[in-house]
């Protein structure tokens, strides 16, 4: 499986863990990360956060 995002790029992230609420917005792809099951991972970054965070790709779109 191939990611559709690449290191560097800015996408926009969308929150769907109500458990676990998280800050929809901008984003950048920092690391490439292993598949999980049919959905590619991503390590994100927002520049208004201090940490990173781990996104699937149904989660992301070109910002």
């Amino acid at each position: 499986m191939k990611h559709k995002f690449v290191v560097g790029e800015t996408v926009y992230f969308t929150a769907s863990n109500v458990a676990r609420p998280a800050a929809t917005g901008t984003y950048e792809v920092i690391r490439l990360l292993p598949t999980d099951g049919d959905d590619c991972q991503y390590r994100i970054k927002s520049s208004t956060e201090a940490f990173e965070r781990v996104a699937k790709e149904s989660q992301l779109v070109t910002a």
